[in-house]
């Protein structure tokens, strides 16, 4: 990651903006709303957001990029949060959604006054802000066609999901089961809620294993992989195929098995640094420049023959990732535009 003084960065706006006049943005407060914080990916969007935004301020790209996290996932509690925001003047907000439909009417409340909202990962569907996501519905869609290239003869499967009634769940879980019905070969006879966490994975897992037939593959979302291998291990089960999320105990334990009996999986996630994307396009769009409404980056896949150098760049208890810097930016939107 390497960093880029306020001339340069004003610079490369101004050519991702076609020479539009780019307007001085270190003056501008720019503030991160996120709704949960409950498990490793969280935990490193908030470290790549401190990260890249405090050298931003110390560069005097913005006068502040202040991170706020809510106690509880809920919509209500997140929304008074995105008022407190509006009313200590912040120009911009970053936010991560605990729902596309049900934090509308504040970030109406914040568009009205003036704010520039970014919502990432966890989108809103108020038209007056911005979306930066992935395909997650084609992410969990593809768990299952490489399940399917992996096991041609099918199986039973269990379904690992993320956090109920978050945009980001539904939509796995949606791509998954449609994945499912492209390859009937394959048979969901289990679905429990990991909330992304590998703690709760493994008591939900160990909870259901009881009922289950035997099953060949574990499709999930993120943060549960490792939880449902030691469940499994614990029942004296044979280890199907689970589908890791990018966290480093889960490729931790995936480079443990492949060394030891060829174990083979995939692995698949949003890169916890879009926060830092979704930072530079606040600023780009503070700095006057045009961007399109909805942006989509790629999901970051790790596989067999790249798990060892994923792994190495993986911080303990960390998550695979990628820092967004203010050029990586101007290349996405650049991109959105010629689409």
């Amino acid at each position: 990651m390497k960093w880029i003084n306020v001339t340069l960065a004003a610079a490369l706006l101004a050519v991702a903006g076609g020479g539009v006049a780019v307007a001085d943005t270190s003056d501008k407060r720019i503030a991160l709303s996120n709704n949960y914080a409950g498990n490793s990916w969280r935990q490193a969007m908030l470290r790549s957001w401190e990260s890249v935004t405090g050298q931003a301020v110390t560069d005097g790209v913005v006068a502040a990029a202040d991170a706020f996290t809510t106690a509880e996932n809920q919509v209500t509690e997140q929304a008074a949060q995105i008022q407190n925001l509006i009313l200590e003047g912040y120009d911009a907000i970053v936010l991560n959604a605990a729902s596309p439909e049900g934090l509308n009417g504040a970030v109406k409340e914040a568009c009205d006054a003036g704010i520039t909202v970014v919502s990432f990962d966890g989108v809103v569907t108020e038209p007056c802000a911005w979306r930066i996501a992935v395909d997650f519905k084609q992410m969990g869609k593809d768990e299952v066609l490489y399940l399917a290239e992996k096991l041609p003869d099918g199986g039973n499967l269990l379904e690992i999901r993320g956090l109920a009634g978050v945009f980001v769940d539904d939509e796995i879980s949606a791509g998954i089961h449609e994945g499912v019905a492209e390859n009937p070969q394959f048979n969901i006879v289990g679905s429990v809620h990991g909330d992304w966490a590998q703690d709760v994975a493994q008591k939900a897992v160990a909870g259901i294993l009881p009922s289950l037939p035997d099953i060949v593959g574990v499709v999930t979302q993120g943060g549960d992989g490792y939880g449902a291998a030691q469940a499994i291990k614990a029942a004296g089960r044979d280890m199907p195929v689970i589908i890791m999320g990018n966290r480093h105990d889960e490729l931790t334990w995936w480079k443990e098995q492949k060394d030891a009996n060829g174990y083979e999986t995939m692995s698949v996630s949003i890169a916890p640094g879009v926060s830092t994307l979704a930072f530079w396009v606040a600023q780009m769009i503070l700095s006057g420049q045009d961007v399109p409404k909805d942006l989509t980056v790629p999901f970051l896949r790790i596989d067999q023959d790249n798990l060892e150098e994923n792994l190495a760049n993986t911080e303990a208890g960390g998550v695979a990732n990628t820092l967004y810097s203010a050029e990586d930016a101007a290349s996405v939107v650049a991109e959105a535009k010629a689409m």
